[in-house]
């Protein structure tokens, strides 16, 4: 076992180990980038800990007693979890460990006890949605060893969190599988400090670089208590093209009892610029340093003392609407503010001031704040419009509400103050301005894409660039971008309603499934129509969703990941399935939706295939003529017999979900940190797979199409191309990056055609 690694010795493919702080530090020192030193414990001193405190057994004991749902239990349990890791003894040999890599920090400052910041550093960090800021603790300016072993325990007990808990949930992310690495590192007391995104997060202008800046410590900005300078920045030239100077009531400081507190910013520096036109340049070159090196624009975290450090970098994951536009809306003006989140949206101001007001927000709803953390998420996807007091374009409020695709105006100052309960306002997340009453919306729109200033028009890909995407939400932000949705999963629309589909079985009341089913789907088929929405049945393992309500029937099985779920659980439950493809039927015979494409997950046998394509016809869809079916190839069996199941089942497109075929390939659980290393999707043996079921799928005329997540990385991307595949489906984020990726490697391919014809 490993327990500490320091950061010279980390680089960015230590995630599983480091998780992805310690990771990205890592690398960026190696970059001799200006990182404070400090070293990590890694996930294997977080199960030690857990190991020798038998904390395991007793938090599945807590949790199995309580309704996920209820938040009155999920907050006992969460503080009996975190109890459990407060009070828990560090063994002796882990201490000493801890310990001594301390006192070898402290000698390079010539201490004996040197300040540290200690993060938590989570192994999950890049699950879906995982830019939701704020999952786990960071306690900063700790000294001493008890201190230090303390925040430790702290960082650990903050992965159990009710909020952390109720998210894995929704997201269908084990429990079990969750870890936490903590980055101890040398304390910088910046005089001022801030964070930096190198494009312009609003209208994803990849042109700019935008940083703000405030003084003290970074927390207040990323806390959203104040609203700090901003700075904008020519990429290519470093020229400073704007400087914005805000008032900057509040600073966070060290503070020898509470660790760090608030004071007020002394009036001769509110209104004084915080960043030199050298330091905003220096920025800007990390910056543009970093983004080259990541091949994607970063959202960087720094602080200034006498020098200027890189505390952390992170890839940019929102995608949102490019708007720009000069509307003129004959309406009252009640607020500006800075234009966090573009859209417009309409509902009821209810002021949230607490936790104990959360109660009264409903769905359509606008929210109105001071500023949001991460306990805000729920309202903020259920909201209509965000309004905040505080913070700045990369304060919590911007991130989430541009991940949510929800309308936010941030930094207003008085929201709480001039808007009252129950006034109808219209948030436009677009220009910053909050007005009076309801506007009307399609007129808005109207106007809006007769002002849109266009930016260099999509280029389109003999290969197809489709997304992996599951929301509503989501797919409105990508629908002009993509040519259509690879991957929609059944579970997650399963997900809202938190019943598990045995209930509806179980109940007899898979009409109400059925018609849950067809109304989600639509929105989304309607959303993207007549782009192709590939929809994957349902792929529910055993172990993943028992905090459903009827979950709890659920088989206990050794190896749910290889055991029964997929088109074998289909076959064995068809009355499930047949209520699945009644709710296609109707979309697509009596709706009209001939966009959605049927996909059968975990196929191993043309029998397989065959069995369901006789219950989608004996449900009143004929497959090929009225629908399209297909299957997922993600078992080396589906690969290797692909030509007799094209032969002998008949389907019309194949999809990789390289995830499964990789883990099944190599023999690798890539839920387990242990062997995390070994899962490649670039292996010669899955690549061989992969090339195989092309050529064979050109040669019968079959669509062929890859989900998995490999399809998000560009070294990966450029190989599919090459092999002849028809689409490629990709996470949200990465659609820019891959689109560029297919259209240098098509080119690339006809010129050395035309090279070698001309020769």
């Amino acid at each position: 076992m490993v327990y500490v690694k320091w950061f010279k010795d980390i680089s960015k493919d230590d995630v599983n180990i480091v998780g992805g702080k310690g990771a990205n530090l890592g690398e960026m020192s190696k970059l001799n980038m200006p990182v404070p030193p400090g070293f990590v414990l890694t996930v294997d001193a977080y199960w030690k800990f857990v190991n020798d405190n038998n904390i395991y057994n007793k938090i599945k004991e807590i949790l199995s007693k309580i309704d996920i749902n209820n938040p009155a239990q999920l907050r006992k349990a969460s503080n009996d979890i975190q109890d459990l890791f407060i009070h828990g003894n560090i063994s002796e040999d882990l201490k000493n460990e801890i310990l001594n890599n301390y006192k070898e920090l402290s000698k390079i400052f010539n201490e004996d006890n040197t300040y540290v910041a200690v993060r938590s550093s989570a192994t999950a960090e890049d699950m879906p949605n995982a830019s939701f800021a704020g999952e786990q603790a960071t306690y900063l300016n700790v000294k001493g060893e008890n201190a230090l072993l303390d925040s430790v325990k702290k960082c650990w007990a903050s992965l159990w969190t009710a909020r952390a808990i109720n998210y894995r949930s929704i997201m269908n992310f084990s429990n079990d599988k969750v870890a936490l690495a903590v980055v101890i590192q040398k304390q910088i007391f910046s005089k001022k400090s801030g964070v930096m995104f190198t494009a312009e997060p609003v209208n994803n202008d990849i042109s700019k670089i935008i940083i703000e800046a405030s003084w003290g410590l970074g927390e207040a900005i990323v806390s959203g208590e104040v609203i700090p300078d901003e700075y904008i920045v020519d990429k290519n030239t470093l020229q400073i093209l704007n400087v914005k100077i805000n008032q900057k009531k509040i600073m966070t400081v060290y503070d020898p009892d509470s660790l760090t507190k608030n004071i007020n910013v002394s009036q001769d520096l509110q209104n004084t610029r915080c960043l030199s036109d050298d330091e905003i340049r220096r920025l800007a070159e990390y910056g543009k340093a970093l983004e080259q090196h990541y091949g994607r624009p970063q959202d960087i975290e720094f602080a200034i003392d006498d020098n200027i450090y890189i505390v952390q970098t992170r890839a940019i994951t929102t995608i949102n609407n490019k708007v720009k536009d000069n509307i003129n809306i004959d309406q009252k003006i009640l607020l500006k503010g800075i234009a966090a989140s573009p859209g417009i949206g309409t509902g009821k101001v209810k002021i949230i001031r607490s936790m104990d007001e959360f109660n009264k927000f409903e769905v359509g709803d606008i929210l109105v704040t001071k500023m949001t953390n991460p306990d805000y998420e729920p309202l903020m996807a259920k909201a209509s419009g965000i309004i905040t007091d505080e913070g700045g374009h990369l304060s919590h409020a911007a991130i989430v509400s541009r991940e949510l695709g929800k309308p936010a105006v941030v930094g207003t100052q008085k929201a709480t103050e001039l808007l009252k309960d129950g006034d109808i306002v219209t948030v436009d997340g677009t220009h910053g301005v909050v007005y009076e009453g309801k506007i009307n919306l399609d007129l808005t729109k109207k106007e809006i894409a007769k002002n849109v200033v266009k930016s260099t028009p999509i280029e389109i890909s003999a290969t197809k660039i489709m997304a992996i995407a599951d929301y509503p939400e989501t797919i409105s932000k990508v629908k002009d971008i993509v040519d259509g949705i690879g991957l929609l999963r059944m579970e997650f629309l399963v997900l809202r309603n938190r019943k598990h589909p045995r209930w509806y079985l179980d109940n007899n009341r898979l009409d109400e499934f059925t018609n849950m089913i067809e109304e989600r789907l639509e929105e989304i088929l309607r959303i993207i129509y007549p782009k192709t929405v590939i929809v994957r049945t349902l792929d529910m393992r055993t172990d993943e969703y028992k905090n459903l309500e009827g979950g709890e029937k659920e088989p206990i099985e050794a190896n749910p990941m290889i055991g029964w779920h997929g088109i074998r659980r289909d076959l064995d439950q068809d009355a499930i399935f047949r209520a699945e493809i009644r709710a296609f039927k109707k979309l697509i015979k009596e709706k009209g939706f001939n966009n959605l494409w049927i996909m059968l997950p975990f196929v191993i046998s043309w029998e397989e295939v065959y069995r369901a394509k006789q219950i989608i016809k004996e449900e009143g869809l004929i497959p090929g003529k009225d629908v399209k079916v297909g299957i997922m190839v993600e078992t080396p069996a589906g690969a290797l017999t692909i030509e007799d199941i094209i032969k002998n089942a008949g389907i019309d497109f194949i999809s990789f979900g390289t995830n499964d075929l990789t883990q099944l390939t190599l023999g690798v659980d890539r839920n387990n940190e242990l062997v995390q290393k070994l899962m490649d999707e670039g292996h010669p043996a899955v690549l061989e797979l992969v090339s195989r079921v092309i050529s064979i799928c050109k040669k019968y005329n079959v669509y062929t199409s890859l989900c998995g997540q490999a399809g998000s990385r560009p070294d990966y991307a450029e190989k599919l191309v090459r092999f002849g595949i028809d689409s490629i489906s990709v996470n949200v984020d990465a659609i820019e990056l891959v689109r560029e990726v297919v259209l240098r490697t098509e080119k690339k391919i006809l010129l050395d055609s035309m090279y070698k014809y001309n020769k």
